[in-house]
């Protein structure tokens, strides 16, 4: 409960619904944790291979993080479509239209506001999930934030989400894991938020660096731009 009696809906689904089910099904091996700061802003940004992804970090995680998501979630009509949009505003998510412009600009915004107030916050830089197994090139949001709100970035890989799912609607029993790398400062670079050289190279180092962690292949190319092959993996 909140301190105004509402359920919290994020702590009911991290501590008591789900959290407990994905450490006993996926047993998360955590590695790197230490990099991310117990209190105040911390800025995260993750591989995107599963559905699951969003829902695995908040459980290895001891503090509440928010993640931007498409905003379309949040206007869902019908009985599915409200219950989504009650459950991406219950866990605190952060509505972004990918269409870019000013409705992007609002959802960088929000992220930026979020860190302000000492939140971790969350974002998957390649903006969909991975049709491949591949790392692809980021898209530079994860930049204007990192420079808008003068946070590093902790790089963060999901292992094997992407398995849990692979040629089945229910999730395998398989063991996972969420690698934290060391923050990424790039405070060097204040000032020069709008100098889209800058945004690439930032994003890009990011990429960089989940690929370590990740031992993914690195293909310059957005994730909705290239034709899904199958994975190596089995």
């Amino acid at each position: 409960m909140t301190a105004d009696g509402r359920v919290d809906l994020y702590r009911l689904m991290t501590d008591v619904v789900v959290g407990p089910l994905c450490r006993a099904l996926y047993r998360p091996r955590v590695v790197g944790l230490e990099n991310v700061p117990a209190s105040g802003p911390a800025l995260l940004a993750a591989n995107h291979l599963s559905m699951m992804d969003p829902v695995l970090l908040p459980v290895v995680l001891p503090r509440r993080i928010s993640f931007v998501a498409r905003a379309d979630l949040f206007t869902g009509r019908g009985l599915r479509g409200r219950a989504v949009s009650w459950f991406v505003r219950g866990v605190g998510m952060v509505p972004v239209d990918r269409a870019g412009g000013r409705a992007s600009q609002a959802g960088i915004d929000a992220a930026v506001e979020a860190l302000a107030q000492g939140r971790c916050f969350g974002i998957f830089p390649e903006g969909t999930r991975s049709p491949d197994g591949r790392l692809h090139r980021g898209r530079t949001g994860v930049a204007r934030i990192a420079l808008a709100s003068g946070q590093p970035v902790v790089p963060v890989a999901l292992v094997g989400t992407d398995l849990l799912f692979r040629r089945t609607r229910l999730p395998r029993l398989r063991r996972v894991g969420v690698v934290f790398g060391e923050p990424l400062d790039f405070s060097h670079h204040r000032g020069r938020s709008t100098d889209p050289e800058v945004l690439r190279a930032i994003t890009d180092e990011v990429q960089a660096a989940v690929a370590r962690l990740s031992g993914q292949e690195y293909v310059d190319v957005h994730a909705g731009q290239t034709t899904a092959r199958p994975a190596a993996r089995g």
